[in-house]
């Protein structure tokens, strides 16, 4: 049954977390009904009632794979967490604590003992260990650091000496390195030796004596050429590379450019530090593109689901006092306009229209800045065109709906005056939306900030107020006299 299931991988998880949570609700009731019941020997019915529980949940969690784990962990409440995490921590030697998200790794970390954490977490690879070292106490670091031995320390410490952004800190060190002088039956020979491959190897690296990279060698070509043919005659030597400070985000456009499984991270002299991984590369754009929602809409990364209330709380206060700011200022443009709405009721039903469309034209041009940038498609050559095409579009889209708009209001109030107003209003409000969504993406990037961060709340914030101020000022020259 499991395995139908599995073919339906939202049905299948969605199966594994209610029975999960079934299961723990039985054993809470189970609980509740000992502690209610007769005092003698409570201690030891509660330990064999508890030793019950956890063989139930290892059972259940035996045969699913971390990252399954990890998603029903994340959809339950922190009390339920705990409990299941409890049962299983020590099963699956920290493999789920790299699937978690960090808020959720956090929370399980923090009720672990150092001895424990510093155990699990020795039993994962230095790239692994990597992952989640921000989140493990210093002391608990170290500990970890003194278990590991000399190459493995080089390693981690070489992982986590660049920044989470650069390729350096995606990398890891499964990798199969040859010489271009030995023929492909030694190779053969090497690897059948070695009796298994680093996952995701699609290729060899060849180096010379100085660990710099020459080429590589795809085990398609290893297995379908002559093994009496040298290496040098087969590997290919016009191969994708990354240096060890590029930026991850270049890395994974080109992953997806070129269709790759693996690829060798060299220093500036070219020699071989390591390999990027295509399962690497999906957790950075899985991790990125969760951090950009959930930034856009002024939520913290670090916000666990069933975190506190008053963490929640706290994590999202800061955008929400930027709206008060902006609505405030927006009101007191209204305010400025009192009487000239209080003479023309008119204005007060068409102002939200102004904003509205407004808003949404910001967004639509800010969205396809922020996804370009993030893609690399605007460059300093290109930049100029890209401006004058958008300018154009919303001189093209704000008479289109200018005109629109300034009909409806003819035929809903037969006044043309005020419909030339509302033409004229959603035409320059239009304009402003296309120069504030261009901007302000473009501004962020260039001073090296995150071009997705606020870029919503701000367009959104300068629409309205422009849009009201534009309509009512108009309406106060042309229809009040």
């Amino acid at each position: 049954m499991q395995s139908s299931e599995k073919n339906n991988s939202a049905q299948f998880l969605e199966h594994q977390l209610q029975e999960t949570i079934t299961l723990l609700e039985k054993q809470q009731l189970e609980t509740s009904l000992v502690e209610r019941g007769p005092v003698a020997n409570y201690e030891l019915v509660e330990a064999m009632l508890q030793n019950q529980h956890q063989a139930r949940l290892q059972e259940k969690f035996a045969h699913l794979h971390p990252a399954d784990i990890a998603f029903i962990l994340e959809s339950l409440p922190l009390d339920q967490r705990k409990t299941a995490w409890d049962a299983i921590k020590t099963l699956h030697d920290g493999q789920v604590l790299l699937e978690v998200s960090d808020a959720v790794r956090h929370t399980l970390i923090s009720g672990m003992e150092a001895e424990e954490l510093a155990t699990v977490a020795g039993k994962l690879n230095t790239d692994e260990i990597a992952d989640i070292a921000a989140d493990i106490p210093k002391r608990t670091m170290l500990k970890i650091l003194r278990s590991l031995n000399s190459k493995e320390r080089k390693h981690l410490n070489a992982i986590l000496s660049y920044q989470e952004n650069q390729v350096g800190a995606l990398m890891d060190f499964g990798m199969i390195t040859i010489r271009d002088d030995l023929n492909l039956k030694a190779i053969i020979a090497y690897i059948r030796k070695l009796g298994k491959l680093p996952s995701h190897t699609d290729k060899l690296f060849v180096v010379d004596q100085h660990d710099k990279v020459q080429g590589v060698l795809p085990l398609q070509r290893l297995l379908t050429h002559s093994p009496t043919q040298q290496v040098a005659d087969v590997m290919v030597t016009d191969f994708i590379h990354f240096r060890i400070d590029q930026d991850a985000a270049e890395a994974a456009r080109a992953f997806e450019r070129y269709d790759l499984i693996s690829a060798p991270v060299v220093d500036k002299k070219g020699k071989l530090q390591g390999r990027l991984c295509v399962d690497n590369i999906l957790d950075f754009i899985r991790e990125k593109t969760d951090e950009d929602l959930l930034t856009q809409a002024g939520v913290g990364e670090e916000e666990d689901l069933f975190s506190s209330v008053w963490k929640s709380a706290r994590n999202r206060w800061g955008w929400l006092l930027i709206n008060i700011a902006t609505a405030f200022a927006s009101t007191r443009i209204i305010g400025v306009f009192e009487d000239i709405i209080l003479q023309l009721v008119a204005l007060a039903s068409l102002m939200p229209i102004i904003a509205a469309m407004g808003g949404n034209t910001g967004n639509q041009t800010s969205m396809l800045i922020i996804r370009s940038l993030a893609l690399g498609q605007i460059t300093p050559s290109n930049i100029r065109r890209l401006i004058k095409k958008e300018l154009t579009l919303a001189v093209i889209n704000g008479t289109f709906i200018g005109l629109i708009m300034g009909l409806l209001s003819l035929l809903l109030y037969q006044d043309s005056a005020l419909s030339a107003v509302m033409a004229t209003a959603m035409f320059i409000n239009l304009l402003v939306a296309v120069v504030v969504g261009l901007g302000i993406p473009l501004l962020r990037h260039k001073f090296g900030k995150d071009p997705a961060v606020g870029t919503s709340v701000i367009l959104t914030a300068i629409t309205d107020s422009m849009g009201f101020f534009i309509f009512l000022g108009l309406a106060s020259l042309f229809l009040i006299k």
